[in-house]
């Protein structure tokens, strides 16, 4: 049976008393979360929830999320998971777009008070017939776990087809309304199994997992979370990515496995600058052997400073929620190469087009990434025309440029709509950025056009510094100079605390702009 929910279901058999999910104090085991998650399918189904229906679901990360995860998959129902950040009114959208038939949302707090929005939402959308709201035994002993206690617990995964559709996961929206990308039980999957070859996943040797990517994403959805079910590794959450907790969980937890975008590793290696605890002649994870990298292009200078603290290389990888996500990524036992994004994984191709879909090639060559396999998703729901602009004999448009070396590894370029043209010239953020992370001052950079009269647009460069270093910005233009292209080289320059981020940390470009 293709449903994901089986995975849970397979390692609850055989390892039922083994740890699956930690946070803070709670700890559940497979054999509890299976319970739970079938529980929750009961509960769904006595609501009036059938197979194929669409079920939101709003919660951060922690138990209750792979609870109502597996337990709508179980029911057969599709998951539609929410960005927990998303006001009432844009619950509402994604609530109309995608029909679901109900919202399952956790009860926040003053900070994130989920159910107040959950509410809001779900009282503006007709069409959403239930709403369930999970909180804590210790909030409410007569609450939601209670009525969990009250359901079957011996239900099993509903069979659904390969090509059945199992979550839907929006996109952020950045060029538009957002669209929800189809995601089959095949490619859902599919992914997950591909965690033994890419990164050494064994259910005899489990991986204890630092969950700190929100498991709405797909990145934590499937390279945390599904990985971690799949092989029975232990996942460790923590509510939002703080540095300094999640240094103390490496050591705590004896984390093996830590999957992050590139400003989460800027971040640890910023929090360790002045704690004593961690001398600099140690690691400060010794039980880490997996340090993954994705969500978006890992600076050359930021890998090398990870690895000279840590004691280990970052593998980079690449992939949208459109593939599931793992597309490609630093094959197993070889040494990661700087600013590549790897090898397509087992079963994927990857090819460079053209504006018009043709395939390029040659060392000197930069195209589109297209990507062709069983990770490519069924199309964005209800949207034909935008499916069909992507999508075209089985091969999916990124948006990404990239080039590839002789030995077919691919390295990101940059977003083609990042791309800057200044006078005709076309301009690559990332190439830029690489370059100002090689001055001793600068401790992160992002790079992007603004509108320029003269050449219609300037390249202006956004610098953090470290602790205590100093410039005046024409120095920099100076220093930029003397090592870029006339054409390259950013006239602008602006000093910064902090960048705007997503909610998994990814740098807000059209924020800068």
């Amino acid at each position: 049976m293709t449903n994901p929910a089986v995975i849970l279901e397979e390692t609850a058999a055989r390892h039922r008393d083994r740890t699956a999910v930690v946070a803070g104090t709670q700890a559940l085991t497979y054999g509890t979360l299976d319970l739970r998650s079938s529980q929750f399918s009961s509960l769904l189904a006595e609501r009036g929830v059938h197979p194929g229906e669409r079920v939101a679901l709003s919660c951060t990360n922690g138990p209750f999320f792979p609870i109502a995860y597996y337990g709508i998959l179980k029911a057969g129902a599709v998951v539609v998971p929410l960005n927990v950040l998303l006001k009432g009114g844009e619950v509402a959208y994604h609530l109309q777009d995608s029909g679901a038939v109900a919202l399952v949302a956790a009860v926040g707090d003053d900070s994130l008070p989920l159910h107040l929005t959950a509410r809001e939402a779900f009282e503006a959308v007709g069409g959403c017939r239930e709403l369930v709201l999970m909180d804590a035994a210790e909030q409410n002993p007569s609450g939601f776990l209670s009525e969990l206690d009250d359901q079957d617990g011996s239900r099993r995964a509903a069979e659904r087809d390969d090509n059945d559709t199992a979550v839907i996961l929006y996109t952020s929206g950045t060029t538009g309304r957002p669209k929800g990308a189809e995601l089959t039980h095949a490619n859902l999957r599919g992914n997950a199994e591909v965690s033994a070859p890419l990164f050494g996943a064994d259910e005899n040797r489990p991986d204890t997992h630092l969950c700190v990517l929100p498991l709405y994403h797909s990145f934590g959805q499937t390279v945390v979370m599904n990985s971690a079910v799949r092989f029975g590794g232990t996942i460790v959450t923590l509510p939002r990515f703080e540095p300094a907790a999640a240094l103390n969980a490496f050591v705590e937890h004896g984390i093996t496995a830590f999957a992050g975008v590139p400003t989460m590793y800027w971040g640890l290696l910023r929090a360790l600058e002045g704690r004593p605890d961690h001398p600099g002649d140690g690691p400060p994870a010794p039980s880490l052997r997996l340090a993954l990298a994705g969500g978006s292009a890992m600076p050359v200078e930021l890998a090398k400073e990870f690895h000279a603290r840590f004691g280990l290389h970052v593998r980079e990888g690449y992939g949208l929620s459109e593939t599931s996500p793992v597309a490609s990524f630093a094959p197993p036992d070889t040494l990661p190469r700087p600013g590549s994004i790897g090898l397509p994984i087992p079963g994927v191709r990857m090819a460079l087009i053209a504006d018009d879909w043709t395939e390029l090639d040659g060392p000197d060559a930069i195209g589109e990434i297209a990507i062709s396999g069983p990770n490519v998703m069924k199309g964005y729901h209800g949207r034909p025309e935008a499916t069909a602009a992507v999508i075209r004999d089985g091969w999916f448009r990124s948006g990404d440029l990239a080039r590839r070396d002789e030995d077919g590894y691919y390295y990101i370029v940059d977003r083609a709509k990042d791309m800057i043209i200044r006078g005709g010239f076309n301009v690559y953020p990332r190439e830029i950025e690489e370059a100002l992370m090689t001055h001793p001052a600068i401790s992160l950079a992002a790079v992007v056009g603004v509108p320029d009269p003269r050449h219609g647009e300037e390249v202006k460069a956004y610098v953090i510094l470290h602790p205590g270093a100093s410039f005046a910005p024409e120095d920099l233009v100076a220093w930029c100079r003397e090592r870029m292209a006339a054409y390259k080289y950013p006239r602008l320059v602006e000093v910064r605390e902090e960048f705007p981020t997503t909610s998994t940390g990814k740098i807000l470009k059209r924020e800068l702009r």
